[in-house]
């Protein structure tokens, strides 16, 4: 006589084996069943789709050589010591050479004896979130790298200005710890600063930039509302650079700049003396290389001591004079008929042979200007 063996739920064992082979050959997670020896023993058609090894070549084989965990030889035998429960991520690489990562589960086999006799593995390809974790982790790193390196504070509010997130180096110029405004209100932190009044602008959606003067400390600060899927501002993320530094660097470049000016000044001044031999008489000896900016500064100081002084005669002394230009010299010509239209004279005196070609050589007309050897010559005409 022959005994069937029924289920509980009334199929016949053959039925209820079916029904098995059939949900570990269609489960989504790759099952692997791993004798003592870490030989498969079974390999269901998630891990033929996954791994791309058909359930003929990975039968028999080592999974440890077919699916070697990255960078750990002695991860599959540490599944036949170890209880189940947690989960293992390794990395793997498919037939077709692509790398993945696996998240896997195990629970040991015991034979009637109590003893592991195996093991079996359930995976499921997790490489989408290792990346993802990957990539948070990197961006995490940079963001900490800056925060830590550079005098920069990152900071971010929500929208009743509460502090949600408060880090980087700059908060020391502040006197500040990191994080030590985490859920203060901005508005009552800030209420006597111009700051405040960008911070409700960019909570109102705007993207505000600009240069404040909080703590004691100048800050480049830049604002930017974050806003939801609708559209609405939700939060408002802020960096703030420590720019003192530079406000000093450029302080200090810009009175450097200004002690230069005075100092040209004062050589522009010297290079070109304007002296009132006696009542009513000026001359401007002039020395050097005279080119066409040195006198244009000329013809503004003479002029303006003309009519200062009231002057009837302007004795321009080119005795000293190297060199002049082509244009130079047309100003200096410029320079006696302006001293004509304040009512004085103009005299030039001491002209050196190379000026007097360079004038000769532009064909200017000296007959109408009073030139005469030296300065003694001008002294005894005047």
């Amino acid at each position: 006589m022959t005994v069937s063996t029924t289920s509980p739920d009334g199929l016949e064992a053959d039925q209820l084996a079916g029904r098995r082979a059939l949900l570990f050959q269609r489960a989504p997670l790759a099952i692997v069943e791993l004798g003592s020896d870490l030989t498969i023993r079974d390999w269901n058609g998630a891990a033929e789709r996954l791994f791309g090894h058909a359930r003929r070549e990975a039968l028999g084989r080592r999974v440890d050589e077919l699916l070697p965990a990255s960078g750990d030889a002695g991860a599959w035998r540490r599944l036949l010591e170890e209880d189940g429960g947690a989960p293992h991520v390794w990395g793997h690489v498919t037939k077709d050479g692509a790398a993945v990562s696996f998240e896997w589960r195990h629970e040991r086999l015991l034979d009637e004896h109590g003893q592991v006799s195996g093991v079996g593995v359930f995976g499921q390809d997790v490489t989408a979130r290792v990346e993802q974790v990957r990539r948070y982790q990197q961006k995490e790193l940079v963001l900490r790298t800056i925060t830590r390196t550079l005098p920069i504070v990152v900071w971010a509010i929500d929208r009743e200005g509460i502090f949600t997130f408060h880090e980087g180096k700059g908060v020391e110029s502040a006197g500040l710890l990191e994080g030590e405004l985490i859920g203060k209100n901005v508005f009552e932190y800030y209420a006597d600063t111009d700051g405040s009044a960008d911070i409700r602008r960019a909570l109102a959606g705007e993207e505000i930039h600009g240069v404040s003067l909080t703590h004691g400390v100048s800050w480049e600060n830049w604002e930017i509302p974050i806003r939801d899927e609708r559209g609405a501002v939700y939060a408002v993320v802020g960096f703030t650079l420590d720019i003192s530094p530079a406000r000093r660097t450029e302080q200090e470049l810009r009175s450097k700049l200004e002690l230069i000016e005075r100092q040209q000044q004062v050589i522009r001044d010297l290079s070109t003396p304007i002296i009132q031999v006696w009542d009513g008489v000026l001359t401007l000896p002039m020395i050097g290389v005279v080119d066409s900016q040195r006198t244009a500064e000329v013809m503004d100081s003479l002029l303006d001591a003309i009519v200062r002084t009231g002057a009837r005669y302007a004795i321009l002394d080119l005795t000293g004079v190297e060199m002049v230009d082509t244009k130079t010299a047309s100003y200096l010509l410029d320079l006696v008929g302006a001293i004509r239209l304040l009512g004085a004279e103009g005299i030039i005196t001491g002209i050196r042979s190379n000026v007097a070609q360079t004038i000769v050589s532009l064909g200017l007309d000296l007959s109408s200007i009073t030139t005469l050897t030296n300065l003694r010559a001008a002294l005894q005409h005047c």
